[in-house]
């Protein structure tokens, strides 16, 4: 069995990266980590796991647990990580780090962006941007996993194939993406009480989105050149899911394709990867892939304007956190990639 241990557990992502590995065949969960809670029986909290587990809330540190655990899953906000991993702790075990302090390669741009110091400069050569789909065998040899962004693993799934034929004008991209309220986390700040949300969309972070350059990082590494992406995220008063609606320009070589040459692009790329499922004859949806691990895209032509619409729908919480990070762990422990996260949509719910 996998010794498992989750610092932040009683976030939302935090939480249900809990009840998957809580359900994982191959797993012991050693430490539930909460500062918040710490010392209070995790029923206490989330009254779901009412005669499940009788586990109590910990404040171990990641150094503590580093001798507890085969794998620790960090669920912090940024800025945290960067000061806790070493590489001491790595030769003891492994990281998943579902915040963002080892997703950016270039560490002047996440200063940039994230508006504090990263302190992980001695770990981040070893850091693996964790999207199975991209990554998956850099994934398979790491000790240091940044979990990818839910934002973004829509966003960058959605649009890969497109990006690496090279059939669109790079900087023509631009990305409307609708998000539920667990994006922002357990907080209890106004905007995101019920009253607050519930009844209208709203869009936030207006060309200052910190999963920018986390996108644009990965596109770029499929085309080869550096590119410039419009990004826009909207709140929507649902629990969870994330819908992105991505546009860009055809070049040349992109309006000699027809709408059934595209998608032939996308059933090639992606033939192999069972979390992501082509909707042929329908548009994503976030309602069929709530409560799973799944990445729906569909994708049109616009001959009118010579743009191509390409759609992506994850469940945040899940493809776009805990459980991309479950389906991280099993590749670094040479376990089946669906083991624990093989879920079906809940309906209707």
């Amino acid at each position: 069995m996998i010794k498992a241990a989750i610092i932040g557990a009683t976030g939302y992502a935090g939480q249900e990266l809990l009840r998957l590995l809580s359900r994982h065949p191959k797993v012991e969960v050693v430490s539930v980590g909460s500062r918040s809670y710490a010392g209070q029986p995790l029923r206490e909290v989330y009254p779901l796991y009412e005669h499940i587990s009788e586990a109590i809330c910990s404040n171990h540190s990641l150094e503590e647990l580093s001798e507890m655990a085969d794998v620790v899953f960090l669920a912090l906000p940024h800025g945290i990580a960067s000061q806790q991993v070493t590489p001491d702790v790595l030769k003891k075990t492994k990281v998943v780090d579902l915040g963002a302090d080892f997703r950016l390669k270039d560490l002047n741009i996440y200063e940039q962006w994230y508006r504090v110091e990263h302190h992980g400069q001695a770990v981040m050569n070893e850091a693996v941007y964790g999207l199975a789909e991209l990554h998956r065998e850099a994934i398979k040899q790491a000790r240091l996993i940044g979990n990818p962004g839910c934002y973004t693993t829509c966003s960058i799934l959605t649009l890969a194939p497109l990006v690496q034929a090279g059939i669109i004008d790079m900087d023509s991209i631009i990305i409307d993406a609708k998000s539920g309220v667990t994006g922002a986390g357990r907080t209890d700040q106004l905007p995101y009480m019920f009253c607050e949300c519930t009844e209208s969309i709203k869009p936030y972070k207006v060309a200052s989105h910190r999963h920018t350059p986390e996108i644009e990082q990965e596109l770029e590494a499929l085309c080869h050149q550096s590119l410039q992406l419009l990004f826009t995220p909207n709140l929507v008063p649902m629990n969870r899911g994330i819908l992105a609606v991505c546009y860009a320009c055809l070049n040349e070589a992109g309006k000699a394709m027809s709408e059934e040459d595209i998608r032939q692009l996308y059933r090639d790329f992606y033939h192999n990867e069972y979390f992501v499922r082509l909707t042929e004859g329908r548009i994503p949806d976030t309602k069929w892939v709530k409560g799973t691990n799944f990445c729906d895209i569909g994708v049109k032509i616009d001959k009118r304007t010579n743009r191509v619409i390409a759609m992506g729908a994850i469940d945040n919480l899940i493809k776009g956190a805990a459980g991309q990070a479950v389906q991280n762990m099993n590749l670094m422990f040479d376990l089946p990639e669906k083991t624990g996260i093989d879920l079906v949509s809940d309906y209707p719910v």
